[in-house]
């Protein structure tokens, strides 16, 4: 069952009163407890239009712990498609993290790859061997149907606000963000993988999706060593945060987004009287095999 629209939980802590800031979170975590998150966004409309098509089998690509890959694989169960994978990595199996074991659970048919072959079809989808039932989903599920899920989520926000954060991974959601806002209003995207990269990814995205607009900042300095990488210091944050505000945080995507807002609250970075929005993402499936592989424990 699919819980939207998702709910606004105000946050409070004496450092928001000492920077004259309010703050919420858009608990979109809260959308379905498989199925969460962005991921329903970009899948919503997809799925849809793989019905219509008469398409019977969901494929996509990603990787070994990925969120899109797990998601891909319970919404088919869910609504009734078959699915198939093409994981990067040719050295992995069904039965090498707890995301691969679910993703398997769920009746995907998993293809591992090698990283040079998974590049190539990465860039070119049509070097995948796709039955013709097939609806194909790039990887991280970003698509024109999938920008249009991740526009609704800030229509479901009934209160005035001046800036929403989101975790950037492929840009996805935040290119819907942004499209969807007005001009006085912005959207702060932290990014998850180490590099400036990033910035140019976001103008070529903006550019395919026709989203001709600029009032967002893009922050670069959160990423912890690169995506997948961790601290210690990000593990007590997430931590601290679930013990402070009862909401659990990933160590991927919204724990590294959530730290660096919370830190640039903490160095003035924002002006007084803002009202902010953090986008919960989602994300939560890979923190059991995130506890097992690693010694920094997430409670």
């Amino acid at each position: 069952m699919i819980r939207v629209p998702t709910p606004l939980q105000q946050i409070h802590h004496p450092l928001l009163g000492e920077k004259r800031l309010t703050m919420y979170i858009k608990r979109d975590d809260l959308t379905h407890p498989e199925i969460m998150g962005n991921k329903w966004r970009k899948l919503k409309y997809n799925l849809e239009e793989a019905k219509n098509q008469g398409k019977t089998t969901l494929i996509t690509m990603g990787g070994a712990f990925s969120n899109h890959i797990a998601a891909t694989a319970a919404a088919a169960h869910e609504f009734g498609f078959g699915s198939i994978g093409i994981i990067r990595g040719d050295e992995l199996n069904e039965k090498s993290n707890a995301t691969l074991e679910y993703a398997n659970r769920k009746g995907m048919k998993l293809k591992f790859v090698d990283r040079t072959e998974f590049r190539k079809m990465r860039e070119d989808p049509s070097l995948i061997q796709k039955p013709d039932d097939c609806y194909f989903l790039p990887e991280g599920g970003t698509n024109q149907l999938a920008i249009r899920g991740c526009k609704e989520i800030t229509s479901e926000i009934k209160i005035g606000f001046d800036l929403i954060a989101c975790p950037i991974g492929t840009g996805g959601t935040f290119c819907g963000i942004l499209d969807s806002l007005s001009n006085n209003q912005r959207v702060l995207g932290v990014s998850s993988l180490k590099g400036n990269f990033i910035d140019a990814e976001i103008k070529t995205m903006c550019k395919t999706y026709e989203i001709d607009k600029d009032n967002y900042d893009l922050s670069k300095q959160y990423h912890f060593g690169g995506y997948g990488k961790t601290t210690t210091e990000l593990i007590d944050f997430i931590n601290w945060f679930k013990e402070n505000f009862n909401v659990q945080l990933d160590p991927i995507y919204t724990g590294k987004c959530f730290f660096g807002v919370w830190d640039m609250v903490k160095k003035n970075k924002f002006e007084e009287n803002l009202r902010i929005i953090l986008l919960h993402t989602g994300g939560l499936q890979g923190i059991g095999g995130f506890n097992r592989k690693n010694q920094k424990i997430i409670q």
